[in-house]
């Protein structure tokens, strides 16, 4: 039998999991603290066991948002050897990653500094280990048909555009799917 501390973790994480499928699926601006209470089923006095406030809450679920979907996008990148399907794995585990947030999501995470900043480090961070990629995909001379620093550059340029909405505002494309189009553009690029 599970003890009380062990339930209590449990009941925060699933809590903390609802919370996270809840604003990506709607987004957070609209909703008060006693919105969010209301749809998770739950007292305010359960939500500020999780934070302090409002802000606090969202902040912590876009963290626990990245922190897991990183995790995710890194295992599935370690099963592959190749250097393009290295690439192509993570920049399409990204894309999965995306998916289930919504516009609106994306929206109100550009609108809140704390949130915005979490994703612009998460998309640094993901930029840096695409150029980590591609310079294995260099020694290893699978890559070479292109200036690879300056496909880096063009990749890093790329996810920071998607991150900061410039992409779907001027392409219509969904973070998720502008992300499969680097992968595919970069795969080829680096390939021929």
């Amino acid at each position: 039998m599970a003890s009380p501390v062990r339930r209590g973790a449990a009941r925060r994480d699933e809590l903390s999991d609802a919370l996270v499928e809840l604003l990506l699926a709607e987004g957070f601006a609209q909703f008060t603290l006693d919105d969010v209470a209301a749809r998770l089923r739950c007292s305010k006095r359960t939500l500020y066991g999780l934070a302090d406030s409002k802000e606090q809450l969202v902040t912590a679920a876009v963290v626990r948002f990245f922190r897991s979907a990183t995790a995710r996008v890194e295992a599935a990148v370690a099963t592959r050897t190749d250097p393009a399907d290295r690439l192509a794995a993570y920049l399409r585990a990204v894309s999965s990653e995306l998916a289930p947030a919504s516009a609106v999501f994306f929206e109100d995470v550009a609108s809140f500094a704390p949130a915005a900043g979490i994703y612009q480090r998460n998309t640094r961070a993901a930029a840096r280990r695409v150029r980590e990629i591609i310079d294995e995909g260099v020694a290893s001379g699978d890559f070479g048909g292109v200036h690879v620093a300056f496909a880096a550059e063009v990749a890093a340029s790329t996810m920071e555009a998607i991150q900061q909405r410039r992409i779907a505002a001027t392409t219509g494309l969904a973070d998720a799917e502008a992300y499969e189009q680097l992968a595919t553009l970069l795969v080829r690029g680096l390939r021929s």
